[in-house]
C-alpha cells in the first residue's frame, strides 16, 4: 500500500502536538481511527515512525527523516493549491504579510491602504514577529512574503533590498535637547540624559546597543519597552529621549529628530520570500508596491 496523502497529515499533526489525543481533536477525527492511520503507514514503509514509549509521542530516527520530505511534499502540494486558485486579474486571492516591528508604525499602513485601493478583493494578514521567526514562517510556506532587515540570512532566503533606513535620537517638543534641533548632539550626553529605549529582544536595540559600544559610551536608560507606540507615547509626553527610524517622526509633528555625533548607524530594509516559492498574483502586486512604496520614503540619491 502506498502512503496516502492523509497519512502525512496526520503524521504531522501528531507530531506538532506530542500526542496522539489532541492531534485526533485537531483532526476531527476519533484517535482510535488515528492511531490505525499512523500504523497502516508505518507499515507501508516497513518501519517505526513515532516512539510511544515515553510522556510524549516523539520521533524515530526513521520518523524524523520522513518527515523532513512530507512536510515538504505538504508544502508544495499547499503551493499548488494556491497556484490552481490564483486569480491574476487580483478579483480575488489572499496574501500572507509578516513584518518586523519598527515597520508597523510607518510601512504597514501606507501598505496596506494602497493594496486595499488597488485590490480590495485580496485578502490581507499581517503578521508582527521577530526576524528569525519571520525567517523560519517563510520557509515552511507559512507566508508569503516578510519585511525585516538585510543581514545573514536562514539557506532558502532571498532578499530585495528596499532602502537604508536611518536612526534617529528622538525628543518631545518640550523637551530639553528639543532646543536646538539643528546641531548635532555630542553622543556622550546620553551618558547623562535618561532615555526611553525598546527592550533587548529587540534588533533595532541590538543595533543601538552596538553603536554605543563601539564608542564606548554607557547611556542612561531610564526606561525600556516592547513597544513602539508605547515608546512614541512616553516621549511626546515627557524629557525623555529615544532612539527611532527617523521616518517615523514625518507623522508626529510632536517628535524632533536629532543628529548625533558620532551618527547613529544606518540599516538596511529587505524584502524577504523563500527561494523558489511560487509567487502569487497577490504576492507580487504586493511586492512591487513595496518597491514603490520604500523608493517614496526613501528617494534615491541621484
Amino acid at each position: 500500500m502506498l502512503p496516502e496523502l492523509r497519512h502525512l497529515r496526520y503524521l504531522q499533526a501528531v507530531v506538532e502536538h506530542g500526542n496522539f489525543t489532541r492531534a485526533a481533536e485537531d483532526l476531527h477525527i476519533s484517535q482510535p481511527t488515528l492511531s490505525q492511520q499512523i500504523r497502516q503507514l508505518e507499515r507501508a514503509l516497513g518501519a517505526q515512525l513515532l516512539d510511544r514509549g515515553g510522556r510524549s509521542v516523539r520521533l524515530t530516527d526513521a520518523g524524523r527523516a520522513y518527515l523532513e520530505h512530507a512536510a515538504r511534499a505538504l508544502r508544495e502540494l499547499a503551493a499548488g493549491e494556491r497556484a490552481v486558485h490564483d486569480v491574476n486579474d487580483l478579483s480575488r486571492g489572499h496574501l500572507r504579510l509578516a513584518v518586523t516591528p519598527t515597520f508597523t508604525a510607518y510601512l504597514v499602513g501606507p501598505l496596506t491602504a494602497e493594496l486595499r485601493r488597488r485590490y480590495p478583493g485580496i485578502t490581507v494578514t499581517v503578521r508582527e514577529t521577530s526576524q528569525e521567526r519571520l525567517e523560519s514562517a517563510l520557509l515552511a510556506d507559512e507566508l508569503d512574503l516578510g519585511i525585516a532587515f538585510d543581514a545573514p540570512h536562514s539557506h532558502g532566503i532571498t532578499a530585495t533590498t528596499l532602502f537604508a533606513e536611518t536612526l534617529r535620537l528622538v525628543v518631545g517638543t518640550g523637551a530639553p535637547l528639543a532646543l536646538d534641533p539643528t546641531r548635532p548632539i555630542p553622543a556622550r550626553t546620553l551618558e547623562h540624559h535618561p532615555l526611553a529605549l525598546l527592550t533587548p529582544d529587540f534588533i533595532t536595540r541590538t543595533h543601538i546597543d552596538a553603536h554605543f559600544a563601539d564608542h564606548r559610551i554607557t547611556p542612561r536608560i531610564a526606561l525600556e519597552a516592547n513597544s513602539i507606540q508605547a515608546l512614541i507615547e512616553i516621549v511626546q509626553r515627557t524629557p525623555l529621549a529615544t532612539v527611532l527610524p527617523d521616518v517615523i517622526t514625518h507623522n508626529h509633528p510632536a517628535l524632533i529628530p536629532l543628529e548625533l555625533d558620532p551618527p547613529l548607524p544606518t540599516r538596511t530594509a529587505a524584502l524577504l520570500t523563500r527561494t523558489g516559492a511560487y509567487r502569487t498574483a497577490a504576492t507580487r502586486a504586493c511586492t512591487q508596491l513595496t518597491l514603490d512604496l520604500a523608493r517614496a520614503i526613501y528617494p534615491p540619491v541621484g
